[in-house]
Formats: C-alpha cells, structure tokens, sequence
C-alpha cells in the first residue's frame, strides 16, 4: 500500500504563533528593522516550518539520488550512459563537487541508487533501484503507474530513516545522464510553457543537439499526454526514478516540519511533483539558487520561490542548494545568538 496519501494528510500549515515569535523578536534584535533582509525572512519561514520560535538547523543532511534515462537513446546529452555510476562511486568515494561542499558547510551526503542502469557497489551507496533506468519516453511512458508511487514511497522511506538519526534541514541534490531532459519536459507539462522556452544546455550540448533535445521532449509530450492536474500521472509518463524519490524527501519533510532546500532543474522538477501531489508542501520549500537551466527559473515562478543564490551554477548533484543551507543556518544563528537591545543596552530607533 503506498504511503502517499498519508504523507500528504499530515503536512499542516506553517505554525503563525512561531512565526510570529520570530518575527518580533528580529524587530528588537541590535539592527535596524529589516536590515538583514532575506535572513530575516529565512528564519521566521523555519519558525514556522519547525513550530519553534527559536529553530535549529545543526543537523543536515543531503539526498544525492541517481538514475538512468531511456531517452538519451535519442542522443539529447554530451555524455555516455557510464558517467551515472562512475559518479556515483565518486560520491560515494567523496572525490565530487557535492562532497567537496558538503565537507565546507557540514552537511552529510546520502547516496541513492534510485534506478541506474549500471552496478552501484559501493557500500556507501543506498540501492532502492526501481529499474535500470527509465523506459524512453520519446515512444511511450517512463514508467508505470506504480513505479511512479514506489519512486514516492521510496523517498518517503529514506527521509523518514534518515530523520532517525537527526534531521533539522533537508537538501536535495540528483546524478543521472539526460536527467535535464525529463526535468525540462516535466517543467513544461506543469508550467505551460514550450519545451523550446524550458529547456537547456545541460552538460553543455551544442546547438544541433539542443535542437534534437527539444523535439524529444515535444515528441514526449504528445505522446504521453502528461496530466499537469495529476503528478502522479507526469512523474510516470514523463518522470525519472530519482526525480519521484527526491519528491517523496520533499512532501516527508514537510509531513514532520523539516525546511528543504533544493537544487537546480532536476530538484525543482521533482518540487513540481510534490507540490502537486500536496500543495502545502511549498510553504517548506527553500529555493537554494537560481540555476542557468532555463527550466529552473521558469519552475521557480511556477512555485513562487525567490532563490537564495544565483551564482551561474548548473552542476546539479545538490551544490547550489549546499551553499544555500550554510545562509539558512546563518539566518537562523542570527536570530537566535543576536543580542536584543535591551540585552546589549543598545538604545532602539526613535518614533516618528
């Protein structure tokens, strides 16, 4: 039985006594009102994604999930399938740019093997592979129906086995050649926007490629006829294992008031899943950067999310959203450990 729906029941709005705690107290901490901007904004959104008026993010965690993609059949990536589990083990060995950052900002990497076409054997590595690989969705769906909710539930799992070792903020980073593909179909089904208008480079394809990568994804559209009022239904026709697992880490956390901050294209994808299968799930999102990938700001408009970052990443692997839980923890740092002026006896600002 799939553990989607009871997910979703138990997300309950953001907690507005906490919120308004936080708020409160940024008004008299040793600052003009407002000064640290977005900080401000980020902390009181964790108070009441938390219910605490004073949160903590000291433990964070990152989901790096992987899969494969049968339409890179269809020549839409600079790269050869091998790539997926040669950088699995890397991430598993800690040699990536997502180790490298994770290190800096103290944040712990969880490698999955959601479905790559490939042996992932690293012991290191989590293996809940789905299939090897999606089916191609240039002539028929990516996956059945009940892949798509095991994708889900796998999620689910992992977040929830993950949150018993501690978990206060939660990342979300992806592996998988051609992955930018389904994303930017994915992000086109929900948006209404062209797949000309959504997608990008990726790996950095040249311009005939682009233009192949494009027509897939129109090809895909037509022939699946994604429902964009059933994410459930887009996830299977259009999706990617690993994009239906990092949805299942979004709509938990949410279900136990942990704050997400996801990546680029393919974690904004997978928010466009989980937000569509539990709407509510978007007050706990974070958006980490703002990615290069087309797709990415047209997804981050979809959800009315405003990065943290826009630094011209498109790595992917969870990078962008990292460097942004460093900003989360600051923010909530500042509202805790500042001095208030009537702690530091500090004179406030004058009326009128």
């Amino acid at each position: 039985m799939s553990r989607i729906s009871e997910t979703v029941a138990a997300i309950r709005p953001l907690d507005a006594t906490a919120m308004q705690s936080a708020r409160e107290r940024q008004n008299v901490l040793t600052k003009p009102q407002g000064s640290l901007g977005r900080l401000e904004e980020i902390s009181i959104q964790v108070a009441g994604i938390q219910g605490r008026p004073r949160p903590d993010v000291s433990s964070k965690a990152v989901f790096v999930m992987a899969g494969d993609h049968g339409c890179v059949a269809e020549g839409v990536s600079a790269y050869p399938q091998e790539v997926t589990p040669q950088m699995v083990a890397n991430f598993a060995r800690g040699g990536a740019a997502i180790n490298v950052l994770a290190r800096h900002v103290g944040v712990r990497v969880v490698v999955v093997d959601m479905g790559v076409a490939g042996e992932c054997s690293d012991s290191q590595v989590i293996t809940r592979k789905i299939g090897r690989g999606t089916r191609n969705f240039a002539v028929g769906p990516a996956m059945s129906v009940e892949e798509a909710r095991r994708c889900v539930d796998t999620g689910i799992e992992l977040f929830e086995a993950e949150l018993a070792r501690g978990l206060d903020l939660v990342g979300t980073g992806d592996m998988g050649i051609g992955n930018t593909t389904p994303s930017a179909a994915i992000i086109a089904a929900f948006t209404g926007r062209s797949p000309a208008e959504v997608t990008g480079r990726g790996t950095g394809i040249d311009d005939k490629r682009l233009a192949t990568k494009v027509s897939v994804i129109e090809r895909a559209l037509a022939t699946n006829k994604p429902d964009p009022s059933d994410a459930l239904d887009v996830l299977a026709k259009i999706g990617g294992f690993e994009i239906g697992g990092l949805a299942g880490v979004i709509i938990a956390a949410a279900a136990h008031r942990v704050p997400v901050v996801i990546d680029g294209v393919i974690s904004s994808a997978a928010a466009l899943i989980a937000t569509g299968l539990a709407p509510r799930s978007r007050d706990y999102l974070i958006a980490g950067h703002k990615s290069v990938e087309p797709g990415h700001g047209a997804a981050l408009d979809h959800m009315r999310l405003a990065p943290v970052l826009d630094l011209g990443l498109r790595l992917g692997e969870g990078t962008g959203g990292v460097l942004a839980m460093s900003l989360v923890e600051a923010a909530v740092k500042t509202l805790n450990e500042m001095a208030t002026f009537s702690d530091a006896g500090v004179s406030e600002a004058l009326e009128g």
